[in-house]
C-alpha cells in the first residue's frame, strides 16, 4: 500500500494539536481527521477515534504494524512541516506585498 496523496487541511497555532491530515492510500483510499499533535518534545500522529459511552477512545482506522505505521507518520509530518514553509512563505508575500504602494 503506497501513500498518494496527503492533504494538510487545517494548521493549528495554539495548543499540542498542530495539524489535521487526510492521507490518500493507492489513490483509492481516503482516511481523513488524522492528527498531528506536539508533546513532550516531539511529533506524532493520532489516527481518527470516536468516543465510547464509558469516554474512553477506540480508532477507528489504525496501521496494523510498527513498520508502517512509522512510515504513515514519517510522511504525514513531513507533509506537516512542508505545510508551515508553505504558510510562512505566504505570510511573508502578502507583507512584502502590503508594503508596496499600488499604482495608479
Amino acid at each position: 500500500m503506497q501513500i498518494t496523496d496527503i492533504k494538510v487541511r487545517k494548521l493549528f497555532d495554539e495548543g499540542p494539536m498542530k495539524a489535521i491530515v487526510s492521507v490518500t492510500f493507492d489513490g483509492q483510499l481516503a482516511v481523513h481527521d488524522i492528527k498531528v499533535i506536539y508533546a513532550k518534545e516531539k511529533f506524532f500522529i493520532v489516527m481518527p477515534s470516536r468516543k465510547n459511552p464509558d469516554d474512553t477512545y477506540r480508532d477507528i482506522v489504525h496501521p496494523i504494524n510498527a513498520h508502517f505505521r512509522g512510515m504513515l507518520e514519517a510522511s504525514v509530518i513531513a507533509a506537516y512541516e512542508a505545510a508551515l514553509e508553505e504558510a510562512a512563505l505566504e505570510a511573508e508575500q502578502a507583507e512584502v506585498a502590503e508594503g508596496i504602494p499600488e499604482t495608479v
